[in-house]
């Protein structure tokens, strides 16, 4: 069974590695949406594969780092696209959340980055 639980922040960043003229370049914001989905058996007692309030508890303290910051100042996220993002996420989010499968961060309605620990 699979479960995915959403967050959503707001944060300001630019790609220092892209060329001059591209526009990410300069700092621009985005609302940004996380996805964590976890897999594993549905507890027969529970009836959950985790409970969405122990996700919201493992991620909160990360999403606050994030919200409402620009993503460049945070360590480990000096060129943040949605994949280095996507990652940084992953590796803070495994040890507390060990069903974690995937982790879906998206710049736009349209467009995300997924990242499952490859």
């Amino acid at each position: 069974m699979r479960i995915t639980q959403g967050f959503t922040f707001e944060a300001a960043h630019f790609l220092p590695n892209v060329p001059e003229a591209h526009r990410c370049r300069r700092m621009h914001g985005h609302s940004y949406r996380v996805d964590l989905t976890l897999e594993g058996p549905v507890d027969p007692v529970t009836g959950f594969v985790v409970d969405f309030f122990d996700v919201e508890t493992a991620f909160g303290p990360l999403l606050k780092q994030l919200d409402h910051y620009c993503l460049n100042d945070i360590a480990g996220l000096e060129n943040p696209t949605a994949e280095i993002i996507a990652a940084w996420i992953w590796e803070r989010t495994k040890p507390l959340l060990p069903l974690l499968a995937t982790v879906r961060v998206y710049e736009t309605p349209l467009s995300f980055a997924e990242y499952g620990g490859e």
